[in-house]
């Protein structure tokens, strides 16, 4: 009955896993078992109430040994007739089917070859390809160059460049909406991948405000704000906030941070924080200050930190309180600094591994940072104590004593001296000596960095009162506290270079810059040293590599421009002076030297473009005044000189010279009238000018006048008495005849100094009388050379003689050297 639905498998099946197993096998024939002396006396004894070995059901895995009514044991087979897996026939083990697999097969009973890895079949066919045409396929492919685009873009934007970053984040837009589009016609639309669309859009807004296209960023980010399938994009409201901030639009930028707050879960409490600052922030720019304290008191109730602290300092500040000051300056000092003590990082003992590590810990990056934080949080404190200092109590001393106290009490109890420095630098501020130098003498007694630092101060005072002696005591009282203090060792430099010693003054600098080569000061005082040693190499060396620190110093420009010039290379000295031009354009020194450098070189027309430059913007600056005039002069164009004359003459009023030039424009010119009262006026005011009364006389006597026998008679008068007074000189002299004619040929313009003109301004056109000659004739023998007055021309203008040439020659050599 059991057997009546079995099924034989056929036998040519040789590779059948289950073939055989519906042989029969007689052991389970149960038809006879009530028949079966040697079963029924099993179950009747203790034989049979045994525990069986294994499972009820058969293994196929191991054989067990069964009794039968003869008592003796068989090998027990599988069920419907399977030979058990370990069982030996025909002298082949059958091998487990589970392992078919691993190259067990039926013909391992019929003794063929082991054949595991199934090599005796031949190669296995071939993988099937992937169809590139297909739908599916084209839709992954153009998904991996979406993310390959914006990829791309965040690497350009790390790499900075801004332009090819957005680029490639619009393209992955337009990317990203063709694969949105052929996913809706291929399939249905929730297969469509909402992450890679909410990246695409957050790069490409982030680029656009990476390169200030504001609008465009903000309404980028509006597509991701609004769209409700994207559940984290309320958080972005804190982006399109920051972009109102920097667009000054602060009330917005607070609509959206409060937005951003709400939608932000209480869990992250970093994040919430930083948008509370924010809020603070566009607080204060719009000058709420109390709800700028409500938010940064906040913040310090919750997660004090460093930032809002000192912001919360600020408020108070404006608002005045002086209570809360004090209260908010505690809290500042009281924000935990996380950052370890700096023993940790000294060797304890010579244990050469522990110095291994703690050499390679020394300077990683993790101490940069701690090194970084602590300096941060110094510099705040530092700030919020100079700053709060003069308001909180009656004085600013009392201030920062109140301050140093609660500096002390805290674990930045080293800024306390720090804050000390500052006091005396105060005092120096407010030009109060006195208290300044009370207050560093305070700190002599200190540690030695302490020391150090008080004693460069007051060396430095000292130096400024010209008071060598002490500020030389004090500069080694500084390098001997600490020899590795650069400011110390500079200002030890300033004294000996102040005493002449330039050599050992340039040893303390070349010490300096050893300590600390960022040491600008002692770099430059080095090149100023040089210049004195006359080693223009050597100096300019040194304000070069100042240039590379320093690239908008005018100083070290000029300085620059000043070597190339003793070098005597004014191509390069113009160059340099051009670069100082650009960044002190309305200097009027630079603006002159430069037209002294191109007058030198022969290029008179840059010469006055530079001259008239320094002249606006300096029009007291006699040298530029004189060359002006004689360049107008010389261009024949006398009534512009007239007017830097005329102001000349108001600049120096007790000159003559100015006067008598400016009269003798006006006869250069042919106003022969106004020279005439020009000259009267002069007369008026230098009575005894011998040059002033020949005018006088020529001028009366060309245009006919009868005044001319007075001045006649007045320049008679002058002549006699300064006859008289060189006679007075020359007594008191060796009276040689060669002496005697430097002595007559010496002075002709009288006895006054205001009347003398300056030998290099003589020969120039209108500073002596054109038309006499150099003897002293009387004025009836004079011939004019340019005819009578009837024929002369009325422009007055004469030929150019080579006096004249060779007086605007010598015009430069008037400029300041």
């Amino acid at each position: 009955k059991m057997m009546q639905n079995v099924h034989l498998a056929p036998e040519e099946d040789e590779d059948d896993l289950y073939s055989g197993y519906n042989d029969y096998n007689p052991i389970f024939d149960i038809e006879d078992l009530e028949n079966d002396t040697g079963f029924q006396q099993a179950v009747r004894t203790s034989h049979g109430r045994r525990p069986p070995v294994t499972a009820k059901i058969p293994s196929t895995s191991a054989s067990r040994p069964l009794g039968t009514a003869f008592g003796s044991r068989a090998t027990l087979t599988s069920s419907m007739g399977r030979p058990t897996t370990g069982a030996i026939q025909d002298g082949v083990s059958r091998p487990m089917t589970a392992v078919l697999a691993a190259g067990y097969t039926k013909a391992a009973m019929r003794g063929s070859s082991f054949d595991p890895l199934g090599q005796a079949r031949g190669p296995a066919p071939p993988l099937e390809m992937k169809n590139p045409d297909s739908s599916e396929e084209k839709i992954k492919q153009l998904e991996k160059k979406v993310n390959e685009l914006v990829e791309e873009s965040c690497i350009a934007n790390s790499c900075g460049d801004l332009k090819l970053a957005l680029e490639k984040a619009k393209e992955a837009g337009r990317k990203e909406r063709a694969l949105v589009r052929q996913r809706v016609q291929t399939s249905t639309p929730n297969n469509i991948n909402i992450d890679l669309t909410y990246s695409v859009l957050l790069n490409l807004a982030s680029q656009y405000a990476a390169n200030e296209m504001y609008a465009e960023a903000l309404n980028t980010y509006q597509v991701i704000v609004k769209n409700k399938m994207f559940s984290n994009g309320g958080i972005l409201k804190v982006n399109m906030g920051n972009i109102y901030l920097k667009q000054q639009n602060y009330s917005k930028a607070i609509k959206f941070y409060r937005m951003a707050l709400d939608q932000v879960p209480s869990v992250y409490k970093e994040m919430r924080i930083n948008i509370m600052q924010n809020i603070g922030v566009a607080f204060i720019e719009t000058g709420r200050y109390i709800d700028a304290i409500h938010s940064f008191e906040h913040i310090m109730s919750m997660s004090p930190n460093l930032k809002a602290g000192y912001n919360l300092i600020l408020c108070y500040f404006a608002t005045g309180d002086r209570e809360q000051m004090k209260k908010a300056f505690q809290k500042l000092i009281a924000v935990p600094l996380e950052v370890d003590d700096d023993d940790k990082y000294i060797s304890t003992n010579d244990d050469p591994h522990t110095n291994l590590l703690i050499e390679a810990i020394k300077n990683d990056s993790l101490r940069q940072m701690e090194r970084e934080r602590k300096s941060k949080a110094e510099e705040y404190i530092m700030t919020a104590a100079k700053l709060i200092a003069p308001v909180i109590e009656t004085s600013f001393a009392a201030g920062y004593d109140w301050c140093v106290e609660v500096v002390k009490a805290s674990h930045y109890v080293e800024l306390a001296n720090d804050l000390e420095i500052n006091k005396a630098t105060t005092y120096l501020r407010q030009k109060d000596f006195k208290q300044a130098l009370e207050t560093l003498k305070m700190l002599e007694k200190k540690d030695s960095r302490v020391k150090s630092a008080a004693a460069t101060n007051l060396s430095f005072l000292y130096y400024l009162e010209n008071d060598l002696a002490q500020a030389s005591k004090y500069a080694d009282l500084a390098v001997n506290s600490d020899r590795y203090n650069p400011a110390a060792l500079t200002n030890k430099g300033n004294t000996v270079f102040a005493n002449g010693d330039y050599e050992k003054a340039a040893e303390f600098y070349k010490e300096a810059l050893r300590n600390d080569s960022s040491c600008t000061e002692a770099l430059y005082n080095l090149g100023l040293t040089y210049k004195k040693l006359n080693r223009l190499d050597e100096a300019l060396d040194c304000f070069l590599k100042l240039h590379a620190i320093l690239r908008n110093s005018a100083e070290v420009l000029y300085q620059i421009a000043n070597i190339y010039e003793m070098m005597e290379d004014p191509n390069q000295a113009i160059e340099w002076l051009m670069q100082m031009i650009s960044i002190v354009p309305t200097d009027p020194k630079i603006l002159a030297k430069l037209g002294k450098l191109y007058d030198n070189e022969g290029d008179k027309s840059q010469a006055f473009h530079y001259y008239y430059e320094s002249y606006r913007y300096f029009p007291s600056n006699i040298e530029v005044i004189e060359w002006l005039g004689a360049y107008y002069i010389d261009t024949q164009s006398c009534e512009k000189a007239i007017e830097y004359f005329e102001r000349a003459e108001l600049i120096l009023p007790t000159q003559v010279k100015w006067p008598l030039m400016v009269a003798s424009c006006y006869r250069r010119s042919g106003n022969y009238q106004k020279a005439l009262e020009k000259y009267k006026v002069i007369h008026r005011k230098f009575p005894e000018n011998v040059e002033c009364l020949r005018f006088l006389v020529r001028l009366c006597t060309d245009m006919g006048l009868k005044e001319v026998q007075e001045y006649v008679t007045k320049l008679k008068k002058v002549e006699k008495l300064k006859e008289i007074r060189e006679q007075r000189i020359k007594s008191g002299r060796d009276g040689s005849a060669r002496s005697r004619k430097e002595g007559n040929a010496g002075d002709n313009t009288g006895g006054t100094k205001g009347e003398k003109l300056s030998a290099k301004l003589k020969p120039l056109p209108g500073t002596n009388e054109p038309y006499e000659s150099s003897s002293s004739k009387e004025i009836a023998a004079y011939i004019d050379p340019l005819g009578p007055q009837a024929e002369r021309p009325k422009t007055a203008a004469r030929k150019r003689t080579e006096e004249d040439v060779f007086a605007d020659e010598e015009l430069g050599d008037l400029l300041p050297e």
